[in-house]
């Protein structure tokens, strides 16, 4: 299978994502890996990835789409992959249809993990889980309220279009992502099946 999976930051992408990729036998190929791994190991794509990231500015769609595009080339993705945080944006998606089209394949789903703002918000405004080196715990600055709602109009504003572009080919299936992480992945496989 190859899916895509989408969701408001504090959605619980990244957890449901290990899951279900465990679960579907594919590999969860993560944007935030991606560039970890790249960078880490000095790739053409990491340099330049990091040459964006240190002066503060996002990194442009065809580097992120050209690590996407090798890690899916990978032998270990030859018959699917779940793809989270990627695509980020309605040019990211229309490049990978274009990827995919070339490689004779295309997205079997988009699971849409829907989870009310204020229960985001709550989410990782709650988080303060950090501690510094004299045991005092504070909240990352990522973390919050203000931050967050920042994360979130981005994700309004650039991700959440992609949806309604995959709605267009008839593959989004939207999860409500409140409860248990096995309830939310049960929900996500019934869902996959049906």
């Amino acid at each position: 299978m190859r899916i895509v999976l989408v969701g408001p930051p504090g959605a619980g992408k990244g957890t449901q994502a290990a899951f279900l990729a465990k679960k579907l036998s594919i590999p969860h190929i993560s944007t935030g890996d991606l560039f970890r791994a790249n960078i880490s190991q000095g790739t053409e794509l990491g340099k330049r990835a990091k040459s964006y990231m240190d002066a503060g500015n996002l990194v442009p769609d065809e580097v992120t789409i050209g690590m996407a595009k090798d890690r899916m080339e990978q032998e270990d993705a030859a018959n699917g992959f779940l793809l989270d945080g990627f695509p980020r944006n309605v040019g990211q998606a229309e490049a990978l249809d274009g990827i995919l089209k070339e490689w004779g394949v295309r997205l079997d789903a988009v699971l849409d993990l829907e989870v009310p703002e204020d229960e985001v918000v709550k989410r990782i405004a709650g988080r303060r889980i950090c501690r510094n080196d004299s045991s005092h715990v504070f909240q990352r600055d990522d973390d919050k309220e203000e931050t967050v709602r920042k994360r979130l109009e981005v994700y309004h504003t650039e991700t959440e279009p992609i949806i309604d572009f995959y709605r267009a080919q008839d593959l989004v299936k939207t999860i409500p992502a409140l409860g248990k992480v096995n309830e939310v992945t049960e929900r996500a496989l019934a869902a996959l099946e049906g």
